[in-house]
């Protein structure tokens, strides 16, 4: 049996997750651009709902990782705010205009989300240098790292996931997700290792997940 988190971009999804099974929620808004920052009532509204740990997305925009000194202050207030509504975590990831990780920009964040662990997203997957990022991603502080193994897909990118698990050796969780689903999970799992797994869950190509993947990856 797998550990896994969902990626819910509406309440409906986070309490589908919670009731079947999930063991956390990644919370975004979203659906179209890969995830941005949720709104503070529908965390506030969903916290009170389950009671399994909810990580919540800060993202200014979709599009590219690379923030402006604008939107960088915007992810500081987000965080701090919903920083106030006992949610259990956050999940970031900044890079530079030269696709590389953004130490300074992250250990700001987070600092500012200590004690609260912090997950770095599938920027990641877009960043230079795979041994370099894992590295600089430990110093920033970061407890996760999610990825499809910087490929589009974990199918893809088994490769390099399973390189990851073994570079990283306990000191930071690699968090597998991208194109995960329970059709896959176990042959994943297998190949590279990892102990814990990311999926929306959604498989109808709609907005909300379904009760049957779930339940199909947490018995995977």
């Amino acid at each position: 049996m797998s550990k896994i988190e969902i990626a819910c971009f509406n309440p409906e999804s986070g309490l589908i997750a919670f009731e079947n099974g999930a063991d956390r929620i990644e919370l975004c808004d979203g659906l179209s651009e890969g995830g941005t920052t949720p709104d503070f009532e529908t965390v506030k509204e969903l916290r009170t709902k389950i009671n399994i740990p909810v990580f919540v997305m800060i993202r200014a925009r979709g599009g590219d990782f690379t923030y402006s000194e604008t939107e960088f202050e915007q992810m500081k207030n987000d965080l701090i705010q919903l920083k106030s509504l006992q949610v259990d975590g956050f999940v970031f990831g900044i890079l530079n205009e030269n696709d590389e990780v953004n130490m300074e920009q992250n250990k700001i964040l987070v600092d500012l989300a200590y004690p609260l662990p912090c997950t770095f997203h599938r920027a990641f997957d877009r960043a230079a240098d795979l041994e370099n990022s894992l590295e600089k991603v430990i110093n920033c502080g970061f407890k996760t790292i999610l990825t499809s193994g910087q490929k589009p897909n974990v199918s893809e990118g088994k490769e390099n996931l399973k390189k990851l698990v073994e570079l990283s050796n306990g000191r930071i969780e690699i968090l597998v997700g991208g194109g995960l689903r329970s059709t896959n999970i176990e042959e994943i799992r297998a190949f590279t290792n990892a102990g814990y797994f990311h999926s929306s869950a959604i498989t109808d190509g709609g907005a909300f997940a379904s009760p049957d993947e779930v339940i199909a990856l947490k018995n995977s």
